[in-house]
């Protein structure tokens, strides 16, 4: 394993990727998007790409930009479509990218429970409702729970505010969201720092996710805001 985890550029991190990877995405709307990673694995071209993430992106810019491209071929997640979603639903309208739509609570822990090798396990949540179709029910003290399986990867792509070379990590605030379990769940986890610190510069005890869990890790100092992208009407490529 490599003890410095920093590479030199967003388009290494992301070179391997390959064609039907499964990648997970941090990020809850704007909040912890890795915009630059995202925009970097579109020039990479993978193609037919399962994507693990909470919303579908906005504008055409980030994540939003990826499925624009034709680079997705399913997402996984809770909020398909928001305030400024529009590529998603569009391409799902005309049947040309697949939808696996699961609770906001149930996606969290799906990734938890495949990050902890924990291949199932039952909630309550979307029983009765057409989510539960065709998945397992069974009866706990008189309550029904479905069974969901757990999430894994084969990458991960998220966003954090500090790290060191080892890919120790601290997040801003709520821009956290779904960064740590990603990080345990994927197989190679790719993060992009605003900050990179010296060995030992990061307070132990602040610590939200330690380097174990990270393969690769690229300084973004002044990383985009996607609100500001997508008000300007930028998109890319």
């Amino acid at each position: 394993m490599r003890i410095n985890k920093c590479l030199d550029s967003a388009a290494r991190a992301v070179a391997d990727i390959h064609d039907g990877a499964s990648v997970m995405i941090g990020g809850f709307g704007e909040a912890g998007s890795p915009i630059e990673l995202i925009h970097a694995l579109i020039d990479q071209g993978a193609k037919d790409l399962t994507v693990i993430s909470n919303n579908t992106g906005s504008g055409r810019v980030g994540l939003a930009a990826l499925i624009a491209a034709g680079r997705v071929r399913k997402m996984i997640c809770s909020y398909p479509r928001s305030a400024n979603s529009t590529v998603f639903p569009e391409l799902y309208r005309q049947g040309r990218i697949e939808l696996e739509l699961t609770p906001q609570g149930t996606l969290a822990e799906r990734i938890r429970a495949g990050g902890a090798g924990i291949p199932a396990f039952y909630t309550a949540a979307a029983v009765g409702t057409v989510l539960a179709t065709g998945k397992e029910v069974r009866r706990f003290d008189g309550r029904e729970f479905v069974l969901e399986p757990g999430l894994r990867a084969d990458f991960a792509l998220v966003k954090a505010q500090r790290g060191d070379p080892y890919g120790n990590l601290v997040y801003h605030k709520t821009a956290r969201n779904f960064g740590p379990i990603m990080c345990m769940a994927a197989r190679i986890t790719i993060v992009q720092v605003s900050e990179l610190v010296a060995p030992g510069g990061l307070d132990p005890e602040t610590v939200i996710t330690p380097g174990i869990f990270v393969q690769r890790l690229v300084v973004v100092a002044q990383p985009a805001q996607e609100s500001r992208l997508v008000k300007e009407g930028r998109s890319y490529p």
